[in-house]
């Protein structure tokens, strides 16, 4: 049995019809996820296409294929980028444009990204179907190696195009097998140069809004379809270091101790309760500690931890980072021991504008569907534009959360009412904004 088989059956087992129409055709998505979940599977019927992988290309070139028959003028650019253009009516116009990526993670699932490409290319078929030219041109992208795994270091094709990823940094990057980021671009016909050039003119783009699934459980329990991004989490790496004294666990009196440990633990428990003092989307997460010199009988003397702190609002993700830091140095006071921090990495925050958030609740009331908003916590290649351009993100409900694992799974009932979303809110950005 194939896998296309498999997960295209799956998908149509319990698909309620009724929500097609306008040119939409849930089939047609289901056996698009179906065909695209053979290139790359794994042996446990996951996804493992690498960015800049040949598995990476397979996927954009079957895909370039639809946007062809779909009635688009395909395009790639210099870092592996592809757009398929629908002309509008005025085509001197800014573009709009909707996308997302078509790499994994190892062993990921075959909704993160691609759900984003096909919702965005059934737009373009459900307006073939229906004869209908949009005002303004339309654009479906495909961006490169958004999740990063195969150099630690994502968002590469989306930061290519607005003119953002830093050479000199990514020329320095190898993979797990020691290849250069050159000797990978080279691999799918691409060069360092012809990376380095692929910055687009942003004039040439209105609105960029991305369809993905929300790695979460918010929407599951609500019993939503799918739901409005209010913005996207900017993070702050932090490495803090807390610097005490190594001692024999059994020869030293607790009342003379600097022990880094306790010190370190006392912060990671009052980290967890900053976040809700400051802003109801704000997160902070500890996830990697090393403790030295790490023995069962010897009192910690250092402790080096990894601070992640978000939100999607630049203001209150900073002043959480101030408290974060301010939290280490009273406690590293409190036990008589050091502390000391990097910055490890910090990314400004996407918020979606309101009037944009107003158009999408429309959308979705026209629908049917409660409007419900929540934030996105992790980086996508919205983000990334955002910076630069005003964005939008419609998140589809992810079962049970799971993400990045084969077991990742939207149903197409949601994923085809998702489609409708999308298709209102684009054709709602025809009209000029105010």
């Amino acid at each position: 049995m194939t896998e296309k088989f498999i997960l295209e059956k799956r998908l149509l087992e319990q698909y309620d019809k009724s929500y097609e129409g306008n040119g939409i055709s849930g089939e047609r998505i289901a056996q698009r996820l179906g065909e695209l979940s053979k290139i790359g599977l794994t042996a446990d019927n996951g996804s493992n296409r690498p960015g800049f992988s040949i598995a990476e290309n397979e996927a954009k070139e079957l895909i370039k294929t639809w946007m062809r028959d779909a009635g688009l003028d395909v395009s790639e650019d210099g870092a592996g980028n592809v757009f398929g253009r629908l002309a509008g009516q005025m085509d001197d116009s800014p573009v709009i444009m909707s996308g997302s990526h078509v790499d994994s993670v190892p062993n990921g699932g075959h909704f993160d990204g691609p759900l984003g490409v096909l919702a965005a290319l059934e737009v373009a078929e459900a307006w073939k179907a229906t004869d209908y030219q949009p005002r303004k041109p339309f654009e479906v992208a495909i961006f490169t190696d958004e999740e990063g795994s195969r150099f630690n270091n994502g968002l590469n094709g989306s930061e290519a195009m607005i003119g953002k990823a830093n050479v000199e940094e990514k020329i320095e990057l190898q993979d797990e097998e020691g290849r250069s980021f050159k000797e990978v671009l080279q691999d799918v016909g691409l060069s360092v140069q012809s990376y380095a050039d692929s910055a687009r003119q942003l004039d040439e783009i209105e609105f960029f809004v991305e369809v993905h699934i929300e790695q979460g459980k918010r929407l599951e329990k609500e019993q939503l379809p799918c739901g409005i991004v209010t913005g996207i989490a900017g993070p702050c790496w932090l490495e803090l270091t807390f610097d005490g004294e190594a001692g024999h666990a059994g020869n030293t009196p607790m009342d003379d101790r600097k022990d880094a440990l306790v010190a370190a633990s006392e912060f990671v428990t009052k980290v967890s309760q900053l976040p809700r003092q400051i802003n109801d989307s704000a997160v902070a997460t500890i996830g990697k500690l090393h403790v030295e010199p790490n023995g069962v009988n010897v009192i910690p003397g250092k402790v080096t931890l990894y601070v992640d702190i978000r939100d999607i609002y630049k203001e209150t993700r900073d002043e959480l980072v101030n408290r974060v830091l301010s939290l280490s140095a009273e406690i590293a006071d409190t036990y008589q021991i050091k502390v000391i921090h990097e910055e490890k990495v910090r990314v400004h925050p996407v918020p979606i504008g309101e009037d944009i958030q107003q158009l999408l609740e429309k959308a979705l009331l026209e629908h049917g569907i409660s409007p419900y908003k929540l934030p996105s916590g992790a980086g996508h290649d919205a983000m990334i534009l955002g910076g630069k351009l005003p964005v939008a993100m419609i998140f589809t409900q992810s079962k049970n959360g799971i993400s990045h694992n084969p077991a990742e799974w939207s149903s197409l009932s949601d994923c085809v009412q998702t489609v409708q979303v999308l298709k209102t809110f684009v054709e709602s950005l025809q009209h000029d904004r105010k």
